[in-house]
């Protein structure tokens, strides 16, 4: 008998398995990727965002539609981390909005739901290309828009969706000539079929193995322990969720955070369409509840007495956490202009404090930042005006998709896609002059610097007419790789003979945290014989797996 609709209690089976799915496959996924760099990817990338809805869906007691779909959507926006993981919650969210109003799903609306999704991600990415996750989503949205022309039934329609997911997966070489050239298809379009296949294997009742999601959704926030009880101004930490019953205004925000204010600390607040997320630290959990209340409904409530933890372990955790917290915290009144920088080690990190940013998010290409830590950044600086310096093309995305859900501070990305670009945008902001000025200054000073990041393959692959071997020493520039070889020395020295030019008046070299200071200072010595027309400035970067980043104005 053919099954003709899908309710929220199906529906929700159905995602927490695509997500499930998703986890079991991400090291096959990120094997698919073109670059055989040594770090998270793709694979990583779409998992973490997935995973951050799966907590919120698993969460709810008595899901009806609206309720999975908010929590679908909220979970995916605040966790995406990558390009790939941002234009999955984006295909999420724009699945969602079109059917969160339904009780039930069948095929005409699943149809309108995949033409939604499609639209809302290529609306989010500046420049889409073809032959990515974007293709293969739309073409599913067209073969599902035919099929609900035809049928009614919803397995003979999903299989053939999927079917047709597939087919255009297989077709991405032919679109992307990188990706003809290392022999795999998009690992982000794989990462999708994923989701699809574990959707579809709930669908039709299968078996599914949901270890993966139980393990991901224990408690998020570590509680101050009990160090002492005297220690503890303010002992429960409350935590619950508003489903708003009409528009959460700027306002409205600002008036709620300042309520909160007087009665605890540690206070989140944070709005994403008609929902609203809560975290304070109170003696009366009853006030913040009771204000909550005139709201709307509340959901996920949660009420932990921080006098009674005697783990040892989260006593540690919870005071570094603390301190980490109450260091970034706004110490000064409110000023005109703050910065927020990614990084990717402790040389780094000092480098963009002395040069004046105020909040540091580690992590750059070994982990992406998500969106949440995006939004966590821009909550402790304490300023009207913030410049964001992702640092890496592959948050750019995240940083935009938190610029987006930012109602109270005005947000600017300087799209810098390495730390050295987001060196030069700091150095070339002007105190004196105005937002856009500087904003016009940063984009123009980055367009002169161009950067080289050396590490090791982790496989074999061919790719910009190289041939790579596991353990090959690479090169990586701005647009592809330029130097393959034994040796790191020789890899930077390659690299430099094809970045550096007559005009070239500063070479920048920032050590890892696998690279000996005197190694590195030789190489310097080294690279200022062979250029000696430019200033040569060595630096400790800390960064991990990339050996050296360097950088070319």
């Amino acid at each position: 008998m053919a099954t003709k609709t899908i309710n929220a209690e199906l529906l929700t089976k159905m995602f927490l398995a695509g997500a499930a799915n998703l986890e079991a496959k991400k090291e096959f996924i990120n094997e698919l990727n073109v670059f055989p760099v040594p770090d998270g990817d793709t694979g990583t990338n779409m998992t973490l965002t997935i995973m951050s809805a799966a907590k919120e869906v698993s969460a709810l007691s008595e899901p009806d539609m609206l309720s999975v779909s908010k929590a679908i959507s909220s979970g995916s926006l605040r966790g995406a981390r990558g390009n790939s993981g941002v234009i999955l919650s984006q295909l999420l969210r724009g699945f969602t909005k079109e059917i969160r109003e339904h009780k039930e799903i069948d095929v005409e609306i699943l149809a309108a739901a995949c033409e939604r999704a499609t639209a809302t991600a290529y609306k989010a990415v500046m420049k889409p290309k073809e032959g990515t996750i974007l293709t293969v989503a739309k073409g599913a949205a067209e073969k599902a828009r035919e099929l609900a022309e035809t049928t009614d039934d919803l397995e003979v329609f999903i299989e053939a969706v999927i079917e047709e997911a597939k087919n255009v997966l297989a077709k991405t070489p032919d679109m992307l000539p990188v990706l003809k050239e290392a022999g795999v298809v998009d690992s982000g379009g794989q990462g999708l079929l994923e989701v699809m296949n574990g959707a579809y294997d709930a669908f039709l009742g299968k078996e599914i193995d949901y270890s993966a999601i139980e393990a991901s959704s224990g408690t998020t926030m570590v509680k101050p322990g009990a160090q002492a009880q005297a220690d503890i101004k303010f002992g429960y930490c409350t935590e619950f969720i508003i489903m708003t019953e009409k528009e959460f205004t700027e306002k409205d925000e600002t008036e709620f955070k300042a309520y909160l204010e007087s009665i605890g600390d540690s206070i989140v607040c944070v709005a994403d369409d008609d929902i609203v997320k809560i975290h304070v630290h109170t003696n009366d959990p009853g006030l913040a509840i009771q204000k909550a209340l005139t709201y709307g409904q509340l959901s996920r409530m949660k009420i932990d007495n921080m006098r009674e933890e005697h783990q040892e372990k989260l006593i540690k955790e919870a005071e570094k956490l603390v301190a980490e917290q109450k260091a970034a915290a706004p110490k000064e009144p409110r000023k005109s202009v703050g910065f927020i920088a990614v990084s990717i080690g402790s040389g780094m990190n000092e480098i963009f404090k002395e040069l004046g940013v105020d909040y540091i998010i580690e992590g750059g290409q070994t982990m992406n930042p998500s969106t949440e830590d995006m939004l966590t950044a821009i909550d402790h600086v304490n300023a009207d005006h913030i410049f964001i310096l992702p640092n890496n093309k592959n948050i750019i995305l995240a940083a935009n998709q938190a610029q987006s859900l930012t109602k109270d501070k005005d947000i600017l990305v300087i799209p810098t896609r390495t730390v050295p670009q987001g060196i030069t945008a700091v150095i070339n902001y002007m105190p004196d002059a105005d937002v856009d000025t500087n904003e016009e200054a940063m984009l123009e000073g980055i367009k002169a610097v161009k950067t080289g990041q050396v590490t090791y393959a982790v496989r074999d692959t061919h790719i910009d007419d190289k041939e790579i071997h596991e353990g090959d020493i690479m090169g990586i520039g701005d647009d592809g790789i330029l130097s393959v070889g034994p040796s790191v020395e020789g890899s930077v020295k390659e690299m430099l003979e094809i970045m550096a030019d007559e005009d070239t008046e500063l070479i920048s070299l920032y050590y890892g945290e696998d690279v000996q200071e005197e190694d590195a200072e030789r190489l310097a010595e080294e690279i200022a014989d062979l250029y000696p027309d430019a200033d040569v400035d060595m630096h400790s970067g800390g960064q991990p797996i990339y050996y050296y980043v360097l950088s070319v104005e």
